[in-house]
């Protein structure tokens, strides 16, 4: 069991983790089999992720200045021509999460950053996910009026959002937690998590599920045993949101009878898109899953068990349990959100 844990100080730590992107517990071939008898599957089993045909890879960037103040740019796109937003758009063919963030925030405010850390993952259905990331700028020049094109019209630091007409309300909570994140100072926050540049074939969803052991207080994960022992793994459902997955898999895993649990946040994401012939537009986000209820509460169904960490280990889990101590995970309905034209 020393890879489980081992696996797990490497997410902790924001590393790469030495698991077979092979392992996958429950598919979507899985999951269309459990569907209700006359019920035509949703997606189908053999869907593969490919960019800008049926999956959708957002960044977004939000930079704070020494005076708290946020860089916004002036859309010039013809549907929201003169608004303001974020420097954010869809990741392109071959680009790592980073790459798309830096390449924005460039084509549309004339800045160069360094991007140091996730500060949420957003997702609306299983197919669409906005990665908001936060850093500072190290070179370029602000864009003016003057050099308006069809990336944008101007861009600049603004303190009071309420002077802008803005092109969607849904980056206030993303400015708010960077304005939280760089003001800080003494308050405990998560280690800076940068993504995995990990190429994938599918959309996976990797848990660590964390429960209390009665008798000896100690933290236990669950792990599948269904080839080598390893981490759960479900495929993600391309048409279902990640809560609607999620629910699905733990149903697998402990039966109808759920014990209580919520989703704390995310422990790494690993992504990085093919070139425009390629076939991996995949993605695996590693989850946190804290379950409200002792082990020895818990059954599982065949072949899952629990494996104890170590003292310090589990302590550093459970830290991550705490206020900021973990990037959130926002699920929301796109039918909803403000900003749904970038899932166009």
């Amino acid at each position: 069991m020393d890879s489980v844990e081992g696996n797990i100080k490497l997410l902790l730590q924001g590393k790469d983790i030495e698991e077979s992107q092979e392992y996958c517990d429950f598919t979507l071939h899985d999951q269309n089999e459990v569907t209700a008898k006359g019920v035509a599957p949703a997606v189908p089993s053999e869907f593969t992720p490919t960019l800008r045909e049926n999956v959708c890879f957002i960044v977004a960037a939000v930079l704070i200045n020494e005076e708290g103040h946020v860089l916004m740019m002036q859309e010039a796109k013809r549907s929201c021509a003169g608004k303001w937003y974020l420097p954010a758009g869809r990741m392109e063919a071959g680009e790592t999460i980073v790459e798309a963030a830096k390449r924005e925030v460039l084509e549309e405010t004339g800045l160069e950053t360094d991007i140091t850390t996730l500060l949420m993952v957003e997702s609306a259905s299983g197919s669409w996910f906005r990665f908001v990331v936060t850093g500072n700028v190290v070179g370029g020049t602000l864009k003016t009026p003057a050099s308006a094109d069809e990336e944008s019209l101007q861009a600049k630091w603004v303190e009071n959002l309420g002077e802008l007409s803005l092109r969607g309300s849904d980056i206030y909570p993303l400015i708010q937690r960077a304005r939280q994140y760089w003001t800080r100072q003494e308050e405990p926050w998560h280690t800076d998590l940068l993504p995995i540049d990990k190429p994938y074939t599918r959309l996976l969803l990797r848990l660590v599920i964390a429960i209390r052991k009665r008798v000896n207080n100690r933290v236990c994960v669950l792990t599948s045993d269904k080839t080598a022992t390893h981490l759960p793994v479900s495929e993600i459902n391309p048409v279902r949101s990640l809560h609607s997955t999620l629910r699905k898999y733990m149903t697998e895993i402990f039966g109808s009878d759920l014990p209580p649990h919520r989703p704390q946040g995310v422990l790494g994401v690993e992504l990085k898109t093919s070139a425009p012939s390629g076939n991996h537009d995949g993605m695996c986000l590693t989850l946190l899953v804290p379950v409200c209820k002792a082990l020895e509460d818990v059954p599982l169904i065949d072949k899952y068990s629990w494996v104890e960490l170590s003292k310090p280990l589990g302590e550093d889990l459970l830290n991550c349990m705490g206020k900021n101590m973990i990037v959130p995970l926002n699920v929301i309905r796109l039918c909803d959100w403000s900003g749904k034209r970038d899932f166009e």
